[in-house]
């Protein structure tokens, strides 16, 4: 099996990295979402990234972009079609069955899901279609970020991870780490707990943003970004979508439940639209 060409649905921030990426590694890429004009809007995001995602900004215009509605054709000719759009279970199983029935045989689906178990994005597909089917989760901003986790269960076919996992590696840049179907799988179960932790304790101790983030940084051999620095980069409406998933997939007993409560300050911020730098 060869990886020639792959099509990226979601044009959001991880959709663009992941695009991105490819076009760095000279993989052709096709780049859908809703409209034509988000995607317009997404490859120039690409172009003015700061840090930059493109190895080389002449390389915009190989990646192809198209609307879900007239051009999911594209996906008959991938080898790996990644699905990267919002947080929702209804959206993403509503997209898998459109893909599924365009789609050549073989070819491998992903999602770039950071918290909904496979076994549920799974759950109203054929055993056959459960082989090609697993969790590419990449980390923010694609390029830079190494670690790359690969979620499978008992139904996947297991040459197909290990190539998939290879052909990051050797491709991408990644270091690519295979999880189980487990809440958060490995680095959001760590990490989040972590940077809800920290958040909950900074404002406990009535700490400003500004001494939260620059003790939990450096000085604690983290990235110097910090706790709130983070919740910003990521998006502050995402990670209200991540710690819902968390709360529902995880039983009450969970250390979990005790730092994922909702923050006054952040519910605040989401409803006056100030959903962070992304």
């Amino acid at each position: 099996m060869k990886i020639n060409h792959v099509v990226v649905i979601g044009s959001g921030t991880m959709g663009i990295g992941i695009a991105a990426q490819l076009c760095n590694a000279n993989i052709p890429v096709t780049l859908l979402d809703l409209k034509t004009e988000i995607c317009e809007k997404a490859k120039k995001r690409i172009y003015e990234s700061k840090p930059p995602l493109l190895i080389d900004k002449s390389k915009i215009d190989e990646i192809k972009i198209g609307t879900i509605d007239q051009n999911l054709d594209a996906v008959r000719k991938a080898d790996w079609i990644v699905e990267a759009v919002v947080e929702r279970i209804d959206i993403k199983l509503n997209l898998y069955e459109k893909i599924l029935k365009e789609r050549k045989k073989g070819s491998i689906i992903s999602s770039n899901t950071s918290t909904i178990p496979l076994k549920v994005l799974s759950s109203k597909m054929s055993d056959e279609d459960k082989k090609d089917f697993c969790i590419t989760h990449f980390f923010n901003p694609v390029r830079y970020m190494g670690l790359l986790e690969i979620v499978k269960e008992s139904f996947n076919d297991l040459d197909k991870i290990n190539f998939l996992k290879n052909f990051c590696e050797e491709n991408l840049g990644k270091q690519v780490i295979i999880c189980k179907d487990t809440p958060g799988f490995l680095g959001n179960r760590v990490g989040v707990y972590a940077i809800q932790v920290a958040m909950t304790e900074a404002i406990k101790m009535e700490l400003s943003v500004d001494e939260s983030d620059a003790l939990y940084g450096r000085p604690m051999g983290l990235p110097k970004i910090g706790a709130f620095g983070l919740y910003d980069l990521i998006g502050i409406d995402l990670m209200a979508d991540v710690l819902k998933s968390f709360l529902k997939e995880l039983p009450t007993s969970d250390v979990f439940h005790e730092v994922a409560k909702e923050i006054p300050l952040i519910t605040h911020l989401i409803k006056n639209g100030y959903t962070g730098r992304k």
